[in-house]
């Protein structure tokens, strides 16, 4: 078969010729770089015209597809909220609430004015707060947005997914990653001098001495730091059954006795303490046990106050923002604040997103395009279906348990069927911004906290229906699709079948895989924490798993910087597994049709079926990413970089390699017997 750029220069002539009427819509063949070859760089190869006529302008630290869709999605939900506000709605309504949020978000000449005065009196409070109070400050500060040393809440209870369990955990550190505090190399240390300057920064903004501001800084690295030793590792964190510790209260309270247990549920949560609690970081508990008693109280009170201080900045003054924004600068490279509307935008949609997404989806969601996903869903269903009872490793008993759990998982497309009610959310346009971001934020939390003591409730949301994302969940076992991502290059149903399976099949494919990577193996077809694989079959797993890991462990980032194959695993398989599935669907689907997708009538401007397949895949993924974001996320993302979704994740797969006539020698090769087929 020809290769990809040779087929491109004829296809003008076989138009012309009248051959075949289907013309490609999500793929860009402008786009493509005829001086790559698909046999070195599939992904460059596809992506480079893209990449050079997409450069990164200074607001973006990274810039590709989700970005464009995310653009498009902002500004539409922008028009709604300021047709909203225009209508002067009534209070009490949704419109209201959104208005108000909006409009305070925007105004930034009385944020200006105001400065740090909507924070000082609650800093007043963590100062003045005496020694024999100091127990009181730490329930006050659990209860007002923050969670030093500790963290809980109720979530569906792994084992009983139907219920809500109890779970206690490490508190916060802001960096996010442990290695952050504890490596001492180059990158490190400057992140960590960047927080230290943040934190001096926003406290002299706050009205604290240099001196002060430099105490306070040291302090709160150092109560940091002690956290990070004990935090889980990134690829701990993706070890499940080891985060489900169940613990009665009462061994709570004797295990980590310095903290006021009996008060926290009861006063921060208003309920009495469970009688088992799910501890998902006993190492991080028993450091937060320890520093209660040998921390000062002064460190004590500089750790809430810059708690608070970090959660108000991004409400409060224009330089508050920017001091937090020159961080950011070091953290991913951007170099330009994102425009006011857009910072308001998402503090408007973070809280009131669903009251958004109704209007959203009645003026951009076509119902037509729900019922091509449903039907799309279950060829896809049907398509994984094939491969697990074709699995050459998984014995036949465990085949039958994986194939109940693929035959109910819960599909989710679009928009909820029961939408969010903010009845009981107040704000007032007289409090400020960060007032009205404070009591948005305890009505989520109340919300949030009387899900105790009730059934889970399987038809909510995790995501707005404009997100561009989509997501498994494994405690429901369900896969959900907002109306966001149901765009071009994801889906057009105007399209060509290989673009649609190459795009949102894809994604979709790789969803119902996540029921089946190394997490999400975990659970079972209800969504509980049960082992359903024979000992064989799960060895045979984690060998093949381990071989994937291999191969991203060998890619270099950045000169010194390797890819983390452990970490991003899940997202590798489900990309491998979305590949696969979403290829037997579409063959599936021409066959149906009674299209030869080799023959000439079936090629789509000149490309083969599946090489259009394959390269729309590849244009997902494109983007720009400046160098100090590609460190970051490689350090704190679960997902591989564009580039390695694309040609590492691909060359393990035959019908790629066919489709470009890629053979030994050529870079994008790999040796059958170093390839690795899991789903």
């Amino acid at each position: 078969m020809k290769s990809a750029h040779i087929l491109l220069a004829g296809a003008a002539l076989m138009l012309s010729a009248g051959a075949h009427a289907e013309h490609l819509k999500s793929l860009d063949a402008s786009g493509i770089d005829k001086a790559t070859s698909p046999k070195t760089d599939f992904y460059h190869h596809v992506n480079r015209g893209w990449m050079d006529s997409h450069p990164l302008t200074p607001e973006y630290s990274r810039y590709g597809q989700f970005n464009i869709l995310n653009d498009s999605s902002n500004n539409r939900v922008q028009r709604i909220v300021n047709r909203l506000a225009s209508t002067n709605p009534q209070p009490g309504t949704t419109a209201y609430l959104v208005a108000t949020l909006y409009e305070a978000g925007m105004d930034s000449v009385r944020r200006n004015e105001l400065g740090a005065k909507p924070i000082l009196a609650d800093l007043s409070k963590i100062e003045k707060t005496a020694p024999a109070d100091m127990e009181d400050l730490f329930i006050w500060m659990h209860t007002n947005y923050a969670s030093p040393l500790i963290s809980a809440g109720p979530q569906e209870d792994m084992m009983n997914s139907s219920e809500y369990a109890m779970y206690a955990g490490a508190g916060p550190i802001e960096l996010g990653d442990r290695d952050y505090y504890l490596l001492n190399d180059k990158r490190n240390k400057e992140v960590r001098e960047a927080y230290v300057k943040l934190i001096q920064k926003s406290m002299q903004l706050a009205g604290y001495s240099k001196k002060d501001a430099a105490r306070i800084a040291k302090n709160v690295l150092k109560v940091e730091t002690e956290l990070a030793k004990v935090a889980l590792t990134r690829e701990e964190s993706r070890d499940i059954p080891s985060l489900y510790n169940p613990t009665s209260f009462s061994d709570l309270k004797a295990k980590y006795p310095n903290l006021p247990w009996d008060r926290f549920f009861i006063e921060t949560m208003g309920i009495q303490a469970p009688e088992t609690i799910i501890v998902t970081e006993p190492r991080s508990l028993e450091q937060a046990n320890k520093l209660w008693t040998t921390l000062s109280d002064r460190e004590k009170k500089d750790l809430y106050l810059w708690e608070y201080v970090n959660s108000a900045s991004p409400y409060l003054s224009d330089d508050f923002s920017e001091a937090m924004f020159e961080f950011n600068k070091v953290m991913s490279g951007v170099q330009q604040q994102r425009p006011r509307w857009k910072r308001a935008l998402g503090t408007t949609e973070n809280f009131l997103g669903e009251g958004i997404g109704q209007l959203y989806v009645e003026e951009y969601f076509p119902e037509s395009s729900k019922e091509y996903m449903i039907g799309l869903v279950e060829n896809l269903r049907n398509a994984l279906g094939k491969h697990i009872m074709h699995l050459p490793w998984m014995s036949d008993d465990t085949k039958i348990q994986a194939m109940k759990k693929l035959n109910n998982i819960t599909v989710k497309i679009g928009y909820p069927d029961k939408w969010k009610d903010y009845s009981e959310l107040t704000l007032d346009p007289s409090l400020s911004y960060w007032e009205n971001v404070h009591n948005a934020g305890m009505w989520a939390q109340k919300k949030y906290l009387e899900k105790w003591g009730k059934p889970v409730d399987r038809t909510e949301w995790g995501m707005t229906p404009q997100t561009i994302n989509a997501y498994y969940n494994p405690l429901n076992n369900e896969i959900v699709f907002p109306a966001g991502i149901l765009q071009a290059p994801f889906f057009d149903p105007n399209a060509s079948d290989a673009e649609n399976y190459g795009g949102i099949g894809v994604v979709i494919g790789h969803e119902l895989t996540h029921g089946f990577d190394d997490q999400g193996c975990n659970f079972d077809w209800q969504g509980n924490l049960t082992n359903w694989w024979t000992p064989e079959d799960a060895e045979a797993f984690a060998s093949l798993t381990q071989g994937l890991v291999k191969q991203f462990n060998e890619v270099e980032v950045l000169p010194g910087l390797m890819a983390n194959g452990q970490y991003t695993l899940g997202e590798n398989i489900a990309d491998q597994g979305g590949l696969r599935v979403a290829m037997t669907a579409f063959l599936d689907s021409q066959k149906k049709k009674g299209v030869d997708v080799t023959s000439e009538e079936a090629l789509i401007d000149g490309l083969d079926p599946l090489q259009v397949y394959y390269m729309n895949y590849a244009n997902l993924w494109a983007q720009n990413v400046r160098p100090e974001e590609m460190r970051s996320l490689t350090t704190g993302d679960v997902h591989s970089l564009g580039i390695n979704r694309v040609n590492v994740s691909l060359r393990n797969l035959e019908p790629f390699f066919k489709a470009f006539s890629i053979t030994e020698g050529d870079p994008m090769f790999r040796p059958e017997a170093e390839r690795v087929i899991i789903w």
